[in-house]
């Protein structure tokens, strides 16, 4: 507890999938928690949900895609807590599942808008404040970014940007003191992975879990905490980083999934109360 003590975050995607369990145990280590997300997000659920448990958060409901609303998100945090030490670059999308012949321009134009643009705009913004507080960013990569992935290829396109992005950034804001990491996760039991709530089939639905190692998902909370390390002052000497938290997919070859016994291959209960945990987006927006 109180990992964060004292500092202040802005989440982007902060109050689904992923996003919620960053925004919900950064709050829970201490952290003033700007929660991010587009205007049909819950973000005021996620922050009510974040008061009962005593944290501390605000919410800001705009598209960042918009260079006045990322400027905006920045200016909410500094003039609410006065200053900030953490910007977590996690709002994206996953809006189509096809082969590439078949993927729309529209879907390929929404994921750089949303899985692209927000991060540059918000990273540009906050870069003078993390100035003053010697901060730290923290990007959503993918093993997508590292591998590439069927029938998702643009989307893993947009992660391979977020992975040199970062190594960029860190290089080049070093001498100001600003850390700036990526996380890559693997198959994460939001709606993006589920065949009833994203565009993949019953099949590929199995082969993201037969080819990961651990024979399972991994879950938001198992993400959080590496967002968590990486954003506290433990991670201090770490920068430039691509962290894997994929239950060794980049690393496997074949349905090596499938050998995990099932008991092995049940999903951790945590600590936190994930609510829109499968309200990710996964269509156009």
């Amino acid at each position: 507890m109180n990992r964060l003590e004292k500092k202040v975050a802005i989440v982007t995607g902060g109050a689904t999938g992923i996003g919620e369990a960053i925004s919900k145990l950064f709050a829970r280590e201490g952290a003033k928690v700007l929660v991010v997300g587009m205007p049909q997000d819950p973000v005021k659920d996620v922050i009510n949900e974040i008061k009962k448990e005593k944290g501390v958060a605000i919410g800001y409901s705009a598209d960042i895609s918009s260079e006045d609303d990322a400027k905006g998100a920045v200016e909410a945090a500094v003039k609410n807590w006065g200053r900030l030490d953490i910007l977590i670059n996690n709002a994206g999308v996953y809006p189509e599942v096809n082969s590439l012949e078949s993927y729309s321009v529209e879907a390929f134009d929404n994921l750089l808008k949303n899985n692209i643009r927000t991060a540059f705009l918000m990273t540009k913004y906050a870069l003078p404040e993390l100035k003053k507080t010697r901060g730290c960013i923290v990007s959503a990569g993918s093993e997508a970014g590292k591998i590439g992935l069927a029938n998702v290829t643009p989307y893993g396109g947009t992660k391979g940007f977020m992975h040199a992005f970062m190594k960029g950034v860190a290089v080049e804001q070093a001498k100001n003191g600003i850390r700036a990491n990526c996380v890559a996760p693997g198959p994460i039991d939001t709606a993006w992975t589920h065949k009833e709530t994203s565009g993949i089939n019953k099949t590929m639905e199995k082969q993201l879990i037969q080819a990961t190692p651990l024979g399972r998902r991994g879950t938001p909370e198992e993400i959080a905490n590496v967002y968590l390390f990486l954003a506290s002052d433990e991670a201090s000497y770490v920068t430039g980083a691509v962290y894997s938290a994929d239950g060794g997919v980049t690393v496997a070859k074949g349905a090596v999934g499938g050998d995990i016994p099932s008991k092995l291959a049940k999903e951790p209960k945590g600590k936190l109360d994930l609510k829109h945990q499968q309200d990710g987006a996964t269509s156009v927006r």
